[in-house]
């Protein structure tokens, strides 16, 4: 087409404006591996000392290497060490090394490579990278299929205080993750996260992107958000990279899979067969830590368990901290009553660093630790695979601590001590449901439901069968919010002068624990369900939110279950719950930290299998 020919259309379409261009980035293969390169150039290089190397490509992949004396065993070392600990390089990014400053070397024998040499002024962190014909540098991001469906969407850091959807893609059926090589950071002081990648619960809001809440009709409703909810944004001052939402169940409401899933589909537990329900709200954050070695932490919230169900049938770790420790601005609000930021992870130790930069000055470390133990429903005979486990982790946390333990039962204390004349599973029976419902209707359902029929001419958005059940009911009941507060109010005032009580020489005078319910039980995502119902009732995984204290979840081991999805044995993690006194969550951090330590709590693995690891059942063969 000539000149003539696009002045010729421009004007046929009664306009000479022209769109803006402007680029998004690359998606190249280097071997079979894929990469996103960033749109920034991080650097501009001469390239005629390295034309011949280029050939037809457009990119070249190289590597920059930090080094005095250029030796073949210095930079042989190197590269090893790079192959090691980062999961971005690989060989082919030996084919040619860049070094900072002046070299008379034009190659170098590296294993069974001969690499290009080329130099520049350009100060490059070490590692790998991508030259374009032009000159200009890319960063290295390797792309990852969201196989186990934890993400909602896949995010990349604009450059600014804003973030964009990735527009990359890589085989998988789900969203393509994009992570930076974790050789271009260094931690410091001030970025103690530096190259940490984390995802986030789809009720944070981050700048530039939708958020959705679990809901169709709310993300395409909403414009993107114009702030960071305060949370993330303590993450990426930090250092921590922002890889994607997360999958959440509807307005962070608890939903089962498959049947009360309809907007969305919940995340796959890769643990076991691969077909066992994640627990909820914080579905994607929980599956995607367990499923990716390549994922560092997730950022959930627990409202009622919203963490802590995720990492128990995941097997990782995960907490709901002390009421308040985080605020919560741009953070859709399930009952700000009850509402808290928690983080989950494979490493404990890596998670408490992000508890640290999250938290800020509201947590304080301390590693002076209870020496009194008090047990909830503890068994005491090893007469199954999982109650062995529990007595074998409570010896070894005695020995540990130095301590003693003793059973002690909440209910049976608050009644002796005639607190209420009404038992306290009834007293506290409406409690949780009041809350979550009276509190969420007014701040999301209402504002919700007005500006989505002022758009579309008066009518309702579809949303999930727990959500309408839950709002259903809550319009409806007599029980009122301020008896609920007064109720959850007592309750804490008792449990925190009478179960777990602060101490000044440890924080709390007593270490809690219980183990799950759930220990080694199946829930199939193949299942059918009966109708939704409120989530009356009042059990362990209670006492956390309404007395504010801490509730953090470690993994201990896993157990033997025969699988109706592949006809075989297959494994489930175990999980204990441990408490303190409110406030005390930094010692409690420190004390699971020492645990790990002393080789009592172990780094999960990321799989089929939280203990041995391997590949997700339905990813073999790929």
């Amino acid at each position: 087409m000539g000149l003539c020919s696009v002045l010729g259309t421009a004007l046929l379409f009664g306009s000479t404006a022209s769109a803006a261009l402007s680029s998004t980035g690359f998606t190249v293969e280097l071997g079979d591996i894929p990469y996103f390169l960033p749109p920034k150039v991080v650097a501009t290089i001469d390239v005629a000392q390295c034309k011949a190397i280029f050939g037809l490509a457009p990119f070249i992949p190289f590597t920059a290497v930090n080094s005095n004396t250029y030796s073949v065993a210095e930079i042989s070392s190197a590269a090893k060490k790079y192959l090691e600990e980062d999961d971005v390089f690989q060989e082919g990014f030996l084919e040619a090394l860049y070094i900072h400053g002046n070299s008379n070397t034009t190659s170098i024998q590296i294993s069974n490579t001969t690499a290009s040499i080329f130099t520049g002024t350009a100060v490059l962190p070490p590692g790998p990278y991508f030259l374009s014909a032009l000159g200009q540098v890319y960063e290295a991001w390797r792309l990852y299929s969201d196989t186990n469906g934890a993400f909602t969407e896949s995010v990349i850091a604009n450059g600014d205080d804003s973030y964009s959807v990735l527009p990359a893609g890589t085989v998988g059926q789900h969203s393509a993750l994009a992570v930076p090589s974790r050789l271009y950071y260094e931690k410091t002081e001030e970025k103690p996260l530096a190259g940490v990648r984390i995802g986030i619960k789809d009720i944070y809001d981050i700048k530039g992107l939708r958020t959705s809440n679990g809901n169709r009709a709310w993300y395409w409703l909403y414009p993107p958000a114009e702030n960071t909810a305060t949370p993330v944004q303590s993450l990426i001052d930090a250092g921590a990279i922002i890889v994607g939402k997360m999958v959440t169940s509807q307005f962070a409401n608890g939903e089962v899979a498959t049947a009360d899933w309809v907007d969305y589909h919940e995340a796959f537990n890769p643990r076991g067969d691969g077909y066992q329900d994640t627990s909820s709200s914080s579905s994607g954050g929980g599956a995607g830590a367990a499923a990716y070695e390549w994922l560092d932490v997730t950022l959930g919230s627990d409202t009622g368990g919203s963490v802590r169900g995720p990492s128990q049938v995941q097997g990782i770790y995960g907490n709901r901290p002390s009421h308040g420790l985080a605020s919560l601005e741009h953070v859709m609000a399930l009952s700000p009553t009850l509402d808290t930021a928690g983080l989950m992870s494979k490493d404990p130790i890596l998670w408490k660093a992000a508890a640290q930069a999250m938290y800020k000055e509201n947590i304080t470390f301390s590693t002076s630790f209870p020496s009194k133990i008090i047990t909830l429903a503890w068994p005491t005979e090893a007469d199954t695979v999982g109650n062995a486990l529990l007595l074998d982790f409570l010896a070894n946390v005695t020995s540990f601590l130095k301590a003693n333990a003793t059973a002690f039962n909440v209910s049976e204390t608050w009644s002796r001590q005639n607190i209420t004349a009404e038992p306290l599973e009834s007293y506290l029976n409406l409690t949780y449901s009041v809350l979550i419902t009276k509190e969420q209707i007014p701040l999301v359902r209402d504002p919700f439901y007005a500006d989505y029929a002022a758009k579309h001419d008066g009518r309702l958005p579809f949303i999930d069968p727990v959500p309408l059940a839950r709002w259903g009911w809550g319009e409806n009941t007599t029980e009122t919010l301020e008896s609920a507060r007064t109720k959850k109010a007592t309750f804490m005032s008792w449990f925190n002068s009478t179960v777990l009580v602060p101490s000044p020489s440890t924080c709390s005078d007593s270490l809690l624990m219980y183990g799950s319910s759930s220990v080694g039980a199946t829930t199939y995502r193949n299942k059918y369900r009966s109708e939704p119902a409120p989530p009356f009732g009042f059990r362990a995984g209670t006492y956390s939110g309404m007395s504010e204290a801490p509730d953090f979840v470690v993994p201990i081991g896993e157990v033997p279950y025969n699988s109706t999805i592949t006809g075989h044995v297959e494994y489930l993690p175990v999980a204990v719950d441990l408490m303190v006194a409110k406030g005390c969550d930094g010692m409690l951090f420190s004390l699971i930290e020492g645990l790990h330590e002393a080789g009592i709590l172990k780094t999960a693995l990321a799989g089929q299998s939280g203990i041995t690891g391997g590949e997700v059942l339905f990813r073999r063969g790929m």
